[in-house]
């Protein structure tokens, strides 16, 4: 089984902010595919399913984004699940808005909620996907993260979701090096698109 965790602040207050854009992801890639999110266990709301003929949980932790890795320990522990079938979706105010970065493993880089699960499962050795919200902000960050898109924003941040839950599907289907193959690509000036190293 893969646990599939997206990343997000619980609550109408956060629910369309950029900090939000995991729990945004996991909720198109569940529709998409079918499966309810509704059970709340692991301090989360859960739901189990099938993708890209994997048995799949995706969880939306429930802690505020700080202490995610509350939730995300619990998962893993009581599902026995080895560290390479956890997959974890976020933002990322250093990467462009709207691109993609998968990788492997790696550091929590400036991201509260993946500090917290790097320090709670004491392992940074499971594949993470990325999704860009940089930009030149002016405001403080946290009220940067916290705030909604605006009207030219949405339209990218509706493709960027819909491929990264692609993503997700292509990593189970045919593992996570076709995929960052596939999907670490930026336009380029010609607008055509390349790898992104």
């Amino acid at each position: 089984m893969y646990v599939i965790v997206g990343l997000g602040n619980p609550g109408k207050k956060y629910e369309q902010t950029k900090h939000n854009i995991g729990f945004i992801t996991l909720d198109f890639l569940a529709e998409k595919n079918e499966i309810k999110i509704n059970k709340i266990k692991h301090k989360a709301l859960v739901g189990e399913g099938f993708i890209s003929g994997q048995k799949v949980l995706l969880v939306k932790p429930q802690t505020y984004m700080n202490l995610s890795g509350n939730s995300v320990r619990e998962v893993m522990e009581y599902y026995k699940v080895d560290i390479e079938k956890l997959i974890v979706i976020y933002d990322d105010v250093d990467i462009p808005m709207g691109r993609l970065r998968i990788r492997k493993k790696g550091s929590a880089g400036t991201h509260n909620g993946m500090k917290s699960i790097l320090y709670d499962i004491q392992s940074d050795d499971f594949p993470r996907i990325r999704i860009g919200i940089g930009a030149e902000h002016k405001s403080a960050l946290a009220d940067y993260v916290l705030g909604g898109f605006g009207k030219d924003e949405k339209k990218l941040m509706e493709d960027a979701v819909k491929r990264a839950a692609e993503s997700v599907e292509c990593i189970l289907g045919k593992g996570i090096d076709i995929a960052m193959g596939e999907y670490n690509i930026k336009p380029s000036a010609e607008g055509e698109t390349k790898k992104d190293e």
